[in-house]
């Protein structure tokens, strides 16, 4: 140092305390301006890894953590110089450490801020950053509160969408010394919503467009904000095409332009439309689709009775399950076709008023009923396959899904009709012989029986009255027994030319089914397909019946009344005392022209009055062939009496003087 600084220094003077003034007392009183739960300024001094060294002015400096001064990078945001406030725990602990906070000392003047803006009916921004009971926590610098009813105008079902969310807050409740402040949203929303409400209601006028929000999706339809004022879009005034839910044209918030069509002010209701806003499709119908016409569609609907299929947008046909195939039977149009399947199909009508078309899908293709006429002429045999056996007969399946049937009464020329189930079975072959088409109907008859010839052709050239033939019981019934006497002719005996002998419910014993019997032709019905038949007997059983008739043959007199050659049944020989008693007529009959050729070579005077006494009998008998021949039945039991009348009359001769004979 020169002389020259040295005379320019300034020696300032040194000061002494007196011996009584207290350094300590001195030092203490600096330090009154800082006190416990005080938010005081500090500078930092130094910075470590963890520690920030502050110096509040007090005995010691303060270390405050690192983690305190970290930002949003996480880095320590802390100079040598610079200056924070701190909030003063406590004073020298007990290790005579100063405790301080940089963190709540910034919670402090946060609570200061709120409560002031609090005060002032002001708002706060804040950020959603965690789902509690009843609502939401949000960070404003301290946590505060928010109810889910406060969240939004409406309630909103899923809140932890929001979380993150950044929004501007109205403060409903402040209370410092509890550390609660509950904010609202919707206070906000609402008072903003009612001076756009407003300036909507200046505006709105039916027919008019006006843009909206989408601010809710119903099943019915969607809900616009137009701006304080909400408006009801309709699903059916969406699109003039079809739609099955309205989220298939709008999302949420999405933003639409719209078409006033009803306003109502007192209620404030709004109907809107968007469709409105396009030409109706079905102005041009009428040109674009005329009867006849064949059209390419998507199919856009399935229902229980037919498909919708979509010609243009707004523009739909259907097509009935009728309308779908020419030979299927369509249950259910699933069968036939699929949703967003393309099709072809024919307009068959059109009804712009109702906006109705009706297609047919099977129009489009060749009725091969109508090919069927060639292909299968009637007359002609085909083989197909059995498709399905009904009770009333069977179903045949020819080419290109043609269906023909055979009823049960083509199946067989049998008059009793037997079980389809019984001549066919599902899956096999079989050949038919085509009967009818009926294009119209869609029918296609077959038969069975046709394919031999009728067996009742002619039937009474083959069996005139009166011949006998041979055939099987096959049936019996109260009223008769039918019997085949071939492949599908089956005669019938009725009741009444059963022997009457028989009792009624012992007839199957005598005859029963499967038994081979002879039987006489007695009536023959071409038209009806009706045989007549007589009884005789059982095939190779000999009867009482055919015992009498090789008697009757043995004895001349029998010749003379042919009616006893056509009786029914024979009858025991233990009934004879009955029939002697029931018919005594008849045995004079019969005994009278025996006694006549007799009476001359005996010359029996005893037999010459009963000869007087039946001659006029037997004269009457002879006389009226004709009428025994009508009536077999009844004198079929004659000819045991007119055995025993014979051998009474051989015996009486046998008796008679010889004198008789001159008398």
């Amino acid at each position: 140092m020169t002389e020259t600084e040295i005379s320019n220094t300034v020696i300032e003077p040194f000061i002494f305390f007196e011996e009584d003034e207290d350094f300590d007392a001195f030092y203490e009183e600096s330090l009154l301006g800082v006190k416990e739960q005080d938010i005081v300024k500090g500078t930092v001094t130094d910075t470590t890894k963890e520690w920030v060294t502050i110096d509040i002015g007090f005995k010691s400096d303060c270390l405050v953590p690192t983690t305190e001064f970290l930002n949003e990078e996480g880095v320590v945001a802390a100079d040598i110089g610079e200056i924070f406030e701190v909030f003063v725990e406590a004073l020298e602990d007990d290790d005579g450490v100063t405790i301080v906070s940089k963190r709540k000392a910034e919670k402090m003047r946060t609570w200061e801020k709120v409560g002031e803006i609090f005060e002032q009916e002001g708002t706060v921004n804040g950020t959603i950053n965690a789902r509690v009971k009843g609502g939401m926590q949000v960070d404003i610098g301290v946590k505060a509160f928010l109810p889910g009813s406060q969240v939004d105008l409406r309630p909103v079902r899923n809140l932890d969408q929001l979380l993150g969310e950044v929004f501007e807050f109205k403060i409903l409740k402040y209370n410092r010394k509890r550390g609660n402040i509950v904010l609202s949203r919707r206070v906000l929303l609402e008072a903003e919503r009612e001076e756009k409400r407003k300036e909507t209601l200046k505006v709105l006028k039916e027919g008019s467009l006006i843009v909206g929000s989408v601010k809710n999706i119903t099943d019915y339809g969607v809900f616009v904000d137009l701006g304080g004022v909400d408006g009801l879009l309709h699903i059916t005034d969406m699109t003039w095409g079809r739609i099955v839910h309205p989220s298939e044209m709008f999302n949420i918030s999405d933003e639409v332009e719209v078409v006033i069509l009803k306003y109502y002010p007192e209620e404030q209701k709004v109907s809107l439309g968007y469709k409105q806003k396009f030409t109706n499709p079905w102005d041009q119908v009428a040109d674009k689709y005329e009867p006849g016409s064949k059209i390419t569609g998507k199919i856009v609907s399935l229902t229980d009775y037919g498909a919708f299929i979509e010609l243009e947008p707004g523009v739909e046909g259907l097509i009935h399950v009728s309308e779908m195939s020419w030979t299927k039977k369509v249950r259910h149009p699933s069968k036939i076709v699929q949703l967003g399947q393309e099709v072809e199909a024919i307009v068959k009508d059109l009804d712009v008023e109702r906006k109705r078309i009706s297609l047919s899908m099977k129009e489009a293709e060749p009725n091969p009923w109508r090919l069927a006429l060639d292909r299968y002429p009637v007359g002609s045999i085909v083989t197909g396959r059995v498709r399905n056996i009904t009770d009333f007969g069977v179903f045949i399946g020819l080419d290109q899904g043609i269906d023909g049937l055979v009823h049960i009464s083509d199946i067989s020329w049998s008059q009793r009709l037997c079980k389809p189930s019984e001549v066919a079975k599902k899956g096999e072959e079989i050949e038919v012989k085509v009967l009818n088409i009926d294009v119209s109907q869609e029918r296609l008859s077959l038969g069975v029986k046709q394919l031999i010839g009728d067996p009742w052709k002619d039937l009474d050239e083959k069996y005139p009255i009166r011949s006998e033939v041979t055939g099987t019981i096959v049936n019996i019934t109260d009223f008769g027994i039918f019997v085949e006497v071939e492949e599908g002719v089956e005669g019938l005996v009725h009741i009444s030319e059963v022997d009457s002998s028989i009792p009624k419910a012992k007839i199957p014993e005598f005859y029963p089914v499967n038994t081979e019997v002879h039987a006489r032709v007695i009536k023959v019905d071409l038209e009806e397909r009706r045989l007549g038949l007589s009884i005789l007997g059982v095939v190779g059983v000999e009867s009482p019946l055919e015992d009498s008739e090789q008697d009757a043959e043995a004895t001349p007199e029998t010749e003379e009344t042919p009616a006893e050659t056509e009786t029914a049944q024979a009858v025991e020989v233990e009934a004879a005392p009955e029939v002697e008693e029931t018919a005594p007529e008849a045995e004079a009959a019969e005994a009278a022209p025996e006694v006549e050729e007799t009476a001359p070579e005996a010359e029996a005077a005893e037999v010459a009055p009963e000869v007087e006494e039946t001659a006029p009998e037997a004269e009457a008998t002879e006389a009226a062939p004709e009428a025994k021949e009508e009536k077999p039945k009844k004198v079929a039991p004659k000819k045991t009496a007119s055995k025993k009348t014979t051998s009474k009359a051989k015996k009486a001769d046998d008796e008679q003087p010889a004198g008789s004979s001159e008398e």
